[in-house]
């Protein structure tokens, strides 16, 4: 390779950044550029330094029909070298993931992450501008996911709006640094400079002029030097090529010819194949197109040298003969059974409006490619959409064909608008409209409606609707009560009207009839239009199953689907699993699991199962004591209730008394109101709201639940104060208070036994803590600490710090001795969270407005005492007014703590 001349500047900005990939710092360099000002030339010198350096190179190029093959850009770089990244087992697995693209990034991020750990390495992609769809998602994946290895990626593209370099800016800027490089054109003296390079001497007087007019396009230098480029004429390369191509044998003209209408990228036995000659005949005219520096022999493809030098030989061909060629290379790929989708670029350069025969292959084509290459297969039917005659009945049938495939990939607003402009009579489609039409149309929009809460009454009838259309929506007038269920035959409409039942169950409580429900309409559900989809209805039913009390089965079934099931739904797959890992106390898992939801909401653009998935994060952050970190997850009132616990306002266990009934662990929410709230009404509402839950579904998890209240109740009855006033070795109750007190601790230990083997390892230490208390305050001292130091044991193991914590206080308290305690996490000794609960229960009094004596009525303290918390607050807040004090509160809740 010789020197390269004018991008010094440039080249040592790429090999700072490799200098930092290898010292651990990835980053993202896209160079653009106008085609033949030297992109490709920088990115070779950036290579050859690397792989002088040991850093491990993959490099591959884009081509223009990359578009039909999934991961046909990235893959090469994926594949080259003695070593490539990815070996050829683990390449298959991935191709078995082609028509997953969230699931693919993935696993290809786990592969490269394993492959280079700790290895510096130059990732390259040339001419990046026509990279396919599915390399373009993985690559944002990717990037991201390997923030931190030693990883330098760099993309070649040319300039355009919303191209490739703008996509992955976005998406990734947050996780590596990211650098655009556009190149300028050469200077006069560096294309000079150029010249004398390719001749070997220095340039004369003559051929400097000429050099002039190649306005510092180092490539057109190139053919200048090389006779290919003429710059005093207007088309100086078109002429030059044509001029060299003209010296050549006809025999090479031709192959030349057929070559530029298959592509920048093709295979000799195509072209052979084509021209009706041999392999062995053509291959001296291909050795004198080679030898006159316009293709490139690559073993397995052939390729023109530069995309400038190929359209440069299109534009000698003449329009008819393009079209010619097209329709014969068409013909040849479907005869040599490549299929519709390869053929699907040749019969678009060559269809005409109305082509009827054409707009069939092309409905083919679009099928063919929409499990491996969504957005190619809508670009295709969108396109075989305009070449249908505005009033031709096929108009309809290909609109209903691009609405179909804009809600597979879940473009759901565009695929409304589409059906509004193609149902409503614009000029958009002037054909019949059939009742069957418009009734498929919107049996197709009313999944995602119904899931959004947009049912139309006046799009659920269609008059004149063939019946199993029209049973299908009226199955959906039943979905929206708005009819009442009706028999029916059809196993769509029956499907609906079980989800419909399933629904209205779970909506009420009843999560084991709803279970079965769902199950009969999934098993119900098919292809055919109108049906929800299997997989969405199976989520619902595995939350119900797991509520039911299967919950092992529920989280067995849920990771099978994660690593099988549509990569769309990620998120809500994701966020069910998270639920159902809290359920089980599996805190890391659960973590993971809404992480994974947050990131790939962000991926696939739909972000509504981030709150629940932040919820989740919350809560577990509360688990373990991090009241700032949930804080900063989740702001609803649920959460903000339990931080004001935290905070020592107990009152606020009343608000949890709100929580909805599909909130995660809802149950675990209304025993903390009832064992935490100072209002003996608040213990009695919660009671009541879970026994109302039992009785609807009486899993084990749900009667424990209710009964644990029960007993808490009881026993709160039963002693002459509330166990948090009680203090170990104080008087017990006698009387009717201990016949209580023991009819509770009774309960209590029910409900241990009830709960022996369960999967909710949380409820099962909330349990054992409350029956332990219960015993120590009031019963037998040894079953008593031996319940607490269960509860220990268990909260400890699952990692949920904070109610272990509480539960080893109570034990310290008792005099229960240990060599070795629990490590308790250290309260800081600055900041919010080293205030005391009643410390910050004063601060928040105050930033409210109350004065000591007002604070002191509050909380049913001296004024003196709460003036003591006060200067306590002031010293660990570094503040030393009560404005101070208020800013500080306003800018940590941003929104009256105590709302």
């Amino acid at each position: 390779m010789g020197p390269l001349r004018g991008r010094s500047g440039e080249l040592g900005q790429l090999l700072e950044a490799l200098r930092a990939a290898e010292a651990g710092t990835a980053s993202l360099t896209v160079v653009t550029g106008e085609p033949g000002i030297g992109k490709s030339a920088l990115v070779r010198a950036l290579v050859e330094q690397a792989e002088r350096r040991g850093v491990l190179v993959a490099q591959a190029a884009a081509h223009q029909t990359d578009e039909i093959s999934p991961l046909a850009s990235l893959a090469p770089a994926l594949r080259t070298g003695v070593e490539p990244l990815v070996s050829t087992e683990h390449f298959l697995e991935l191709a078995g993931l082609n028509g997953q693209p969230l699931w693919l990034g993935e696993r290809l991020a786990d592969l490269l992450g394993r492959r280079l750990d700790g290895v510096p390495a130059l990732v390259v992609l040339d001419d990046a501008q026509w990279a396919d769809p599915l390399t373009n998602f993985v690559l944002r994946i990717v990037i991201a996911r390997l923030s931190r290895a030693k990883v330098m990626w760099v993309l070649a593209t040319r300039p355009g709006p919303g191209a490739l370099f703008d996509q992955l800016i976005d998406a990734v800027r947050d996780q590596v640094p990211v650098h655009a490089m556009h190149l300028a054109p050469l200077s006069t003296e560096a294309v000079l400079e150029l010249a004398a390079d390719r001749l070997g001497s220095p340039v004369d007087p003559s051929l400097s002029v000429r050099l002039g007019g190649v306005q510092g396009v180092p490539f057109l230098a190139e053919q200048l030097v090389a006779g290919l480029y003429l710059a005093d004429l207007p088309d100086g390369l078109v002429e030059g090529v044509r001029r060299r191509v003209s010296s050549t044998s006809e025999l090479c003209q031709a192959l030349l010819r057929t070559a530029a209408v298959f592509g920048s990228e093709f295979q000799l036995d195509d072209v052979a194949v084509l021209m009706g000659e041999s392999i062995g005949k053509l291959a001296g005219a291909l050795d004198e197109a080679i030898r006159a520096g316009l293709l490139a022999d690559g073993s397995s493809t052939l390729s023109f040298r530069h995309e400038l030098l190929r359209a440069a030989v299109l534009a000698e061909v003449p329009p008819s003969a393009q079209r010619a060629l097209h329709k014969a290379i068409a013909d040849q790929l479907f005869a040599s059974g490549q299929g519709a989708a390869a053929a699907a670029p040749h019969i678009l350069a060559t269809a005409a409006a109305g082509d009827v025969g054409a707009t069939m292959a092309l409905r083919e084509a679009a099928q063919e490619l929409l499990p491996t290459m969504s957005i190619t297969a809508l670009k295709v039917i969108q396109e075989t959409f305009e070449l249908t005659l505005p009033d031709s009945e096929l108009r309809g049938e290909v609109g209903e064909d691009v609405i179909a495939i804009l809600l597979q990939i879940r473009q759901f607003a565009q695929a409304e608008a589409f059906a509004e402009d193609l149902l409503g009579g614009t000029a958009l489609y002037r054909g019949p409209i059939s009742p069957d039409l418009r009734a498929s149309i919107m049996l197709r929009l009313l999944p995602h409606r119904w899931a959004t809460g947009r049912l139309n009454e006046s799009e659920l009838d269609v008059p004149g609707a063939s019946a199993p259309l029209a049973e299908r929506l009226r199955s959906y007038r039943v979905l929206g009560r708005l009819e009442a269920p009706f028999e029916t035959t059809d196993p769509v409409a029956l499907g609906i009207q079980h989800l419909a039942a399933a629904e209205r169950a779970q909506q009420a409580g009843r999560y084991a009839d709803a279970r079965d429900l769902y199950r009969e309409a999934r098993l119900a559900a098919g292809e055919q239009v109108g049906s929800h989809p299997a997989i969405h209805i199976e989520m619902a039913e595995l939350f119900c199953q797991a509520q039911a009390d299967e919950l092992t089965t529920a989280l067995t079934r849920l990771k099978d689907l994660l690593g099988a099931s549509d990569s769309w739904l990620a998120p809500q797959l994701s966020v069910l699993r998270a639920r159902l890992e809290l359920a089980t106390g599996n805190l890391p898992a659960a973590t993971e699991a809404a992480t994974s939801c947050i990131r790939w909401s962000a991926e696939v653009h739909d972000n509504s199962s981030e709150p629940t998935a932040r919820q989740i994060l919350a809560l577990i952050a509360l688990l373990k004591g991090h009241p700032t970190e949930a804080r900063e997850q989740s702001r609803d009132p649920q959460i903000r209730a339990l931080l004001a616990i935290a905070d020592g306002d107990l009152s606020a266990a009343a608000k949890l008394l709100d929580t909805p009934l599909d909130y995660p662990e809802r149950h675990d929410l209304l025993i903390m109101a009832a064992t935490t709230a100072p209002d003996p009404k608040t213990a009695t509402q919660a009671e009541q709201l879970l026994t109302e839950q039992a009785e609807a579904t009486p899993s084990p998890s749900f009667q424990a639940a209710a009964q644990l209240i029960t007993a808490h109740n009881q026993w709160r009855e039963g002693t002459a104060a509330s166990p948090a006033d009680r203090g170990a070795g104080a008087e017990r109750p006698t009387g009717g208070l201990a016949e209580s007190a023991a009819s509770a601790r009774a309960g209590f230990a029910a409900v241990v036994d009830l709960l022996a083997g369960s999967p909710r390892h949380l409820l099962v230490a909330r349990a054992d803590a409350l029956f332990g208390r219960a015993e120590l305050e009031t019963g037998d001292r040894a079953t008593g600490i031996a319940a607490l130091e269960r509860a220990l044991e268990r909260f400890t193991e699952l990692g949920a710090s904070a109610p272990a914590a509480k539960v080893q206080a109570v034990l310290q308290a008792a005099g229960v001795r240990r060599r070795k305690w629990a490590a308790v996490q250290q309260r800081p000794e600055t900041g919010w969270e080293a205030l005391t609960p009643m410390e910050r229960r004063v601060a928040l009094l105050v930033a409210e407005g109350h004065t000591n004596r007002s604070a002191a009525d509050e909380l049913v303290l001296s004024a003196s005492t709460v003036g003591t918390h006060l200067r306590a607050a002031f010293g660990k807040l570094g503040v030393n007014s009560r404005v101070q004090l208020t800013r500080l509160v306003l800018e940590r809740f941003a929104s009256p703590p105590n709302a």
